[in-house]
């Protein structure tokens, strides 16, 4: 079996939550695989990050470079091209940045590419066989391909869940100097910050989110009415802003806002991975939708095929009644 690598993003020192579903998902691939932490940056934020990830994987390779102190996905490209041996298989998260990152970097490496991985259905020899889902999630795909020159591939947010086991203590290796000088035709100018709202739902450990499913404006109470009995917030789906029916700062998303609660119910949410690229943390997903095809039954803990608008109400009724109770 190849060697096995996962690209790891991080922020401010802190390794994002797709690091440890990483290590589940090269794990997935080979189970006896010790897979390699690649993390790129500058200064302690750098340091910080890689002796975060010493305590999951036996191995991390560290990029040290000024010019990526705001990551460029055409530098890191050609230092992962530099350093990265013969028919490696680099696993990175599908998100934003690593969806600039991945499909270039299998070009480089002249490997096989495949983006939005949900699940593992098994690796033979030099073949490799995974589930993603095509036609806005309505069908789930079972992809094959050829591995014997390597893969880049793209996970799911969600789809693999970190796994528990012994501790590892990881040996940071500094790779810098085998990467020299970077350069690149683009260059970070500055980070535009969205406005605050009325409520920051980053702080909630309970969210009641809606999606398309909500139908119109109008219903927007219901949740609200479900929220107000669950001591919650209300968040919402990208198609929920773009019909001006809540503000943007409630959107959760690669092009919202990121949340860690302990509670996520999703509501007529059919789970794009622009969605659920918003959500860390792995926290308990509850699923409502009528569609029992909806994307987000694959990594939801609990799912309700049901109208949302029947059920929410008989939900906040059921809760009322408890907390009433108690």
């Amino acid at each position: 079996m190849a060697r096995i690598f996962a690209y790891i993003v991080h922020k401010n020192g802190a390794v994002d939550d797709s690091a440890f579903e990483l290590a589940a998902a090269a794990r997935k691939i080979d189970p006896d695989a010790s897979p390699t932490a690649i993390v790129t940056g500058w200064g302690a934020d750098l340091d910080a990050a890689c002796q975060t990830l010493c305590a999951s994987y036996p191995e991390i390779w560290k990029i040290a470079n000024e010019a990526l102190a705001y990551p460029n996905a055409e530098l890191i490209r050609k230092g992962l091209v530099k350093i990265l041996p013969g028919n490696s298989i680099v696993l990175v998260a599908h998100e934003h940045f690593g969806i600039d990152l991945a499909p270039g970097l299998s070009i480089k490496l002249n490997s096989a590419f495949v983006s939005d991985v949900l699940d593992i259905a098994g690796v033979e020899s030099a073949s490799f066989q995974a589930v993603r889902q095509e036609f806005g999630g309505q069908v789930s795909a079972h992809v094959r391909c050829d591995i014997s020159s390597g893969a880049v591939i793209t996970t799911r947010p969600g789809a693999f869940k970190p796994q528990g086991g012994t501790p590892s203590n990881g040996t940071v290796i500094d790779k810098s100097g085998d990467v020299g000088a970077l350069t690149a035709g683009r260059r970070y100018l500055e980070t535009v910050v969205a406005e605050a709202g009325d409520v920051d739902i980053t702080k909630h450990n309970i969210l009641v989110s809606i999606g398309r499913g909500i139908q119109e404006k109008d219903n927007v109470a219901i949740a609200r009415e479900l929220a107000d009995a669950l001591g919650a917030a209300v968040s919402c789906s990208r198609p929920v802003v773009d019909a001006k029916w809540m503000e943007k700062s409630r959107q959760v998303g690669s092009s919202g806002k990121t949340v860690k609660p302990k509670v996520y119910l999703a509501c007529g949410i059919s789970g794009a991975c622009q969605h659920l690229a918003g959500i860390k943390g792995n926290p308990f997903l509850i699923a409502i939708n009528k569609n029992p095809k909806a994307p987000i039954f694959q990594v939801a803990d609990v799912g309700i095929v049901d109208d949302l608008l029947e059920f929410l109400p008989e939900l906040t009724n059921k809760v009322r009644e408890m907390r009433s109770a108690a």
